[in-house]
């Protein structure tokens, strides 16, 4: 997540390992910089535009701003434009509305009404991604931010629960956005907890942050190769009429197995 004010810090995109590109002009923007860094998103949007990076943008609220952001970046055409302070389904339609069909749209969770309404926010297959905004969260339902720690039992609760919703409704959910960008030891830990619970994505502010990132939530190479067996296996038995069996090697071996591991290879799975 880059802060569009900052041209220093957009200058360093192309060397940045990072799959997705966040170009914020919300929180750590003050409504000074605003202007100067909408025109900074279009001027680089346009520069990097033959990267290979997905690039959001995250625009202030729709009623303080967002709209007329959202007129300027419909020309640039950015792949996704993220809205914050979602509350209902009547938010997200409005955004469906006055974004361009070909833009996806992604959510911030950081309400309580939000999270009440959070199984009803996928409107349509644009809206693709929705972001935990712990913080925001927690203070909007008058929760302490200590308890935001990787052994408390109702932040696994609120993790498990986001992390549950999203995928049954075929949205992918980003985890937040750990702000002690210096302590990365305890950040490895988040990622590691989250990786455990089935994330595949989490919001970073520091190139160092991407690195461990991406180095926890790679797929280990003997996991990829057991996966890819099971799925040789199971579809040649399949092709026998056998769809339930004993490998000596990897044990039992069903459909809801091949599922498993068509999906751990990000492959979908064809019923």
């Amino acid at each position: 997540m880059l802060s569009t004010h900052n041209e220093k810090h957009l200058q360093k995109i192309p060397s940045l390992s990072a799959e997705s590109i966040m170009l914020n002009l919300e929180d750590g923007v003050s409504p000074e910089q605003k202007p100067k860094a909408l025109v900074l998103c279009m001027e680089y949007l346009e520069k990097y535009s033959h990267l290979e990076k997905m690039f959001i943008v995250r625009i202030n609220p729709l009623d303080e701003g967002g709209i007329e952001e959202i007129k300027h970046l419909n020309h640039a055409m950015p792949d996704a434009i993220r809205i914050p302070k979602v509350q209902t389904s009547k938010d997200v339609q409005k955004a469906l509305e006055l974004i361009d069909p070909k833009i996806d749209v992604h959510l911030s969770i950081e309400s309580a009404q939000a999270w009440k309404n959070l199984s009803e926010l996928k409107l349509d297959q644009r809206v693709s991604t929705f972001y935990l905004g712990i913080l925001d969260l927690f203070a909007d339902m008058g929760l302490s931010h200590s308890i935001i720690k990787k052994d408390n039992a109702t932040m696994n609760y609120i993790l498990a629960h986001f992390l549950m919703t999203c995928k049954s409704m075929g949205v992918k959910p980003v985890s937040f956005v750990y702000q002690d960008y210096k302590n990365l030891d305890d950040f490895s830990e988040w990622v590691e907890l989250e990786r455990s619970l089935g994330y595949t994505s989490k919001g970073c502010i520091s190139p160092a942050q991407v690195e461990i990132v991406n180095a926890l939530f790679a797929l280990d190479d003997l996991e990829a190769e057991k996966a890819r067996k099971i799925i040789t296996l199971f579809e040649t038995h399949s092709s026998q009429g056998i769809t339930g069996f004993v490998d000596d090697e990897f044990g039992f071996i069903d459909e809801p197995i091949y599922k498993g591991a068509k999906a751990l290879l990000g492959e979908k799975y064809d019923t």
